[in-house]
């Protein structure tokens, strides 16, 4: 019998969960997954050096529930974080969730679901809600702004974990990195499918969010 390295039968999921000084937002995102219909699942958080309470309240987590550990790492972005939970990981499929947003119930479930009756599926993604703004700046152009229903988005995605590993991880780069490890998988002709039910809960409303930084950056340039 295969088993993971806390001695449980290796899960379905793992959920990876990047986080940079976001311990004020990380408890409703680690809420929503603990309150999932789907139990299969482990929880690897990569603290991607943060310098708030981030350590103490992921200890909290990995304490009361051994479905979580903890990794920790100097500040290298979000790439890197994302490539360091792969690699943590002992799940079938790998999915994220950033420290900012949240699922809802059924998310894990209904994934689940879809992937048990399509086996041939490599690549499972789509599914979001957005709450705030729904405009973000274009990967190839930023001084344009395109609806984020016409990105993708890489906390939805739902990977094999070999596919990930061979696709060698996401690409180091500032912004984009989803859409660039999307373009990967689709260059290795990898078996990728679509859902439009929307169970990624994505906030737009944060100042530090990624895509308001370089929104940011855009309105005011420095000089």
């Amino acid at each position: 019998m295969l088993v993971s390295v806390n001695k449980n039968i290796i899960p379905f999921f793992s959920v990876i969960i990047t986080s940079y000084n976001r311990a004020n937002k990380l408890s409703r995102a680690v809420n929503s997954l603990i309150n999932q219909t789907c139990t299969d699942w482990e929880c690897i958080l990569v603290d991607d050096g943060s310098s708030d309470n981030t350590f103490e309240l992921a200890k909290t987590f990995c304490d009361s529930n051994d479905k979580f550990r903890y990794v920790y790492h100097s500040n290298r972005k979000q790439s890197l974080s994302k490539n360091a939970g792969i690699l943590a990981s002992s799940g079938i499929f790998i999915t994220f969730l950033d420290s900012d947003d949240e699922y809802d119930t059924e998310h894990l479930a209904i994934r689940q679901k879809i992937l048990f009756q399509n086996p041939e599926v490599e690549l499972l993604h789509g599914g979001v809600k957005i709450i705030g703004n729904e405009f973000v700046p274009d990967k190839d152009n930023p001084k344009e702004l395109i609806h984020i229903h016409d990105c993708i988005i890489g906390g939805t995605f739902f990977i094999n974990k070999y596919s990930a590993v061979n696709l060698g991880g996401f690409p180091l780069t500032d912004y984009g990195d989803d859409t660039d490890f999307f373009d990967l998988a689709v260059k290795s002709e990898l078996v990728i499918a679509k859902i439009d039910h929307p169970s990624y809960i994505y906030y737009r409303d944060s100042e530090d969010s990624l895509c308001n930084q370089r929104k940011l950056q855009i309105n005011y340039p420095s000089r």
